[in-house]
C-alpha cells in the first residue's frame, strides 16, 4: 500500500480501488498486519498491561453522558492517575473504554477510522444502530486477545438523530451488544456505580443533574472499589464527563467539572455515604 516514489503525487492503487465502505476491510485486504487482531503474542502466560477501569453513563430527556474515572493500574500498582477514558466516536457519539488501556485507546482510533472511512465513501453517517454494531464487531475480533488476559469492554453512547433521543450500548467481551434503558457501568467499579445508578436515576433528570449522578456513581465506585479513581483535589484530576445532544458531542471543562466535584465533594464531608434514595 506505499506510494510508489516515481509518481510524485499520486496515490497507491489501494486507495483508488473501489472496495467496501469499512475501513476495517480495507485494512484486512491492503495491510492485514496493521489490525491489532492480527498481532504476534506469547504462545503461553498473560500479558501484564495498564488496564483502566471504571465508565457510567446514564441518559436524560435532552440527551446522554459518558463519564469515565482517570486511573489506570497495573495489578496493585496504579500505572497513571490521569488517564483519558472517553472518547468522541464522530459528531453524535462517544465511546468509553475499560480492559487493556493501550488496545483500548488504539481500538477507539481505529473506530473513529471507521465512521469517518464509511461516512465519505457513502455519502451519509451510519445510524447509531449501525455504529454500535461495528463496534460489536471490532470487539469480537479482539477475542482470541482477550482469551490472553488483554480484554476491551467499552460503554458507547450516542444521540440517535432518527428517534432523537439518547442511547446507552454496552458489550461483552465477545462482542455481544445489549442497550441499557437509563444507564449503565462497566469497568472493574461497574457493580458499585451501577449500584449508585439505579437508586438514584430518574427519568426527568436535567443534563446538570445527570453530569452530578455520574459524578456521584464513580465517587462511590472509587469507595469500594481500589482500581477507580476518585476525584484528586490536590492534583487537580477530575474524571472525564462528556455530554451528547442534539447538537453533538461535548466535553466539560476542567472548570465545570471541578465545581460539580467539589460539590459533591463538600456534601461528603457531612454525608460520606453520599445521598439517600427515598424508601417509598
Amino acid at each position: 500500500m506505499e506510494a510508489n516514489p516515481r509518481s510524485i503525487g499520486r496515490l497507491p492503487a489501494a486507495f483508488l480501488t473501489p472496495g467496501s465502505s469499512s475501513f476495517m476491510d480495507f485494512l484486512a485486504q491492503h495491510q492485514p498486519d496493521l489490525l491489532p487482531r492480527n498481532r504476534q503474542l506469547p504462545a503461553q502466560g498473560v500479558l501484564e498491561a495498564p488496564h483502566g477501569t471504571t465508565i457510567v453513563a446514564a441518559s436524560f430527556p435532552g440527551g446522554v453522558v459518558l463519564a469515565g474515572d482517570r486511573r489506570a493500574t497495573m495489578g496493585n500498582v496504579i500505572a497513571q492517575r490521569d488517564i483519558e477514558k472517553v472518547f468522541p466516536a464522530d459528531e453524535y457519539s462517544a465511546v468509553g473504554i475499560a480492559g487493556t488501556a493501550g488496545l483500548a485507546v488504539e481500538m477507539v482510533k481505529l473506530f473513529q477510522l471507521e465512521l469517518e472511512h464509511f461516512e465519505k465513501v457513502e455519502g451519509v453517517s451510519l445510524s447509531l444502530e449501525g455504529k454500535a454494531n461495528r463496534l460489536s464487531t471490532m470487539i469480537r475480533s479482539n477475542l482470541g486477545m482477550a482469551m490472553q488476559g488483554l480484554a476491551v469492554v467499552p460503554l458507547f453512547a450516542g444521540w440517535d438523530v432518527d428517534r432523537q433521543k439518547g442511547r446507552i450500548f454496552s458489550y461483552d467481551v465477545t462482542g455481544g451488544r445489549s442497550e441499557e434503558h437509563g444507564f449503565a457501568a462497566t469497568g472493574s467499579g461497574s457493580l458499585f456505580a451501577r449500584g449508585a445508578l439505579k437508586k438514584l436515576f430518574r427519568e426527568d433528570l436535567t443534563e446538570g443533574q445527570a453530569t452530578t449522578l455520574v459524578v456521584q456513581a464513580l465517587y462511590d465506585a472509587a469507595d469500594d472499589d481500589s482500581a477507580t479513581g476518585g476525584p484528586d483535589l490536590a492534583r487537580r484530576i477530575y474524571p472525564i464527563v462528556t455530554v451528547i445532544t442534539d447538537e453533538g458531542f461535548r466535553k466539560l471543562t476542567e472548570a465545570q467539572c471541578s465545581e460539580i466535584v467539589r460539590a459533591v465533594h463538600e456534601r461528603r464531608l457531612e454525608e460520606p455515604d453520599g445521598p439517600r434514595a427515598a424508601l417509598l
